[in-house]
């Protein structure tokens, strides 16, 4: 492990974070992720060049705009946080190679769908369809997943959740899972192959279910509302089958073949 590589990923995960906090905030609105230069979103003022300082402007600023002070959501520290803490973990499990580069982008799709999901309860496709094509396309230079594997995974995880869609309807009589996770399932394939995507939907699933199910029992606006958005489980199943999918499979297959 070389420091010096460290801390400059750790630099790049928190400017990415930055940027994916825009692209959270910008996309659902279908604005532009570029143009204006970020602004506070309570009085529009434009935010200077030294308090846009990812993490370390939240802290200085006390949580507040400084034109303003109205309070900045606890968010925006979240999404620099996590973005750079999971491109450390891709980076010390990966190392400098087309793997990182894969997980690295993986990473960034899942961040921004995470949070769009969970508050929006849309996944965009301007953040699957590149995914579902990138994703294939790295499928060529890493080890793993291969081509035939991605293709596999882009194919797997779009038929099983388009089949679960179907017979959520028509067991409920309402649309329980939308296209975005469908769509979101084949990026995840193209990028974990389909043995993985598999065990990202064994995984969201328990998830689902015990977050969700807790949600319910604690939360009255959950409750009034009967709806919990799929994508930020599929999120996190993905990421656990990213960095221990391949330990979870093999145990899995020692203990029952």
């Amino acid at each position: 492990m070389n420091t010096i590589t460290l801390i400059l990923i750790i630099l790049m995960g928190l400017a990415l974070g930055s940027f994916l906090n825009v692209c959270i905030y910008r996309i659902p609105q279908r604005k532009s992720i570029l143009f204006p230069s970020s602004f506070c979103p309570k009085c529009g003022s434009k935010i200077r060049t030294y308090d846009n300082i990812p993490l370390f402007s939240y802290i200085i600023l006390k949580g507040r705009c400084r034109n303003c002070e109205a309070k900045i959501s606890l968010q925006y520290p979240l999404v620099e946080f996590i973005t750079s803490a999971l491109l450390i973990l891709a980076y010390l499990r990966f190392g400098l190679s087309w793997s990182f580069l894969a997980r690295g982008i993986l990473i960034v799709l899942l961040v921004a769908t995470f949070f769009i999901d969970l508050k929006h309860r849309i996944i965009p496709d301007v953040l699957t369809f590149p995914g579902i094509i990138l994703g294939f396309l790295l499928s060529f230079v890493v080890e793993s997943p291969s081509v035939l594997n991605s293709l596999a995974g882009i194919l797997v995880g779009g038929a099983i959740f388009y089949l679960a869609a179907i017979l959520g309807e028509l067991l409920f009589k309402k649309e329980s899972m939308g296209g975005g996770d469908i769509k979101l399932a084949m990026m995840l394939g193209a990028f974990l192959g389909w043995q993985n995507i598999l065990l990202v939907l064994l995984l969201s699933a328990f998830l689902g279910s015990l977050i969700g199910g807790t949600a319910l029992f604690l939360s009255k606006e959950v409750r009034e509302n009967r709806t919990i958005p799929f994508g930020p489980f599929l999120a996190l199943g993905a990421v656990i089958a990213m960095f221990a999918g391949d330990a979870i499979i093999s145990a899995y297959l020692k203990a029952f073949f």
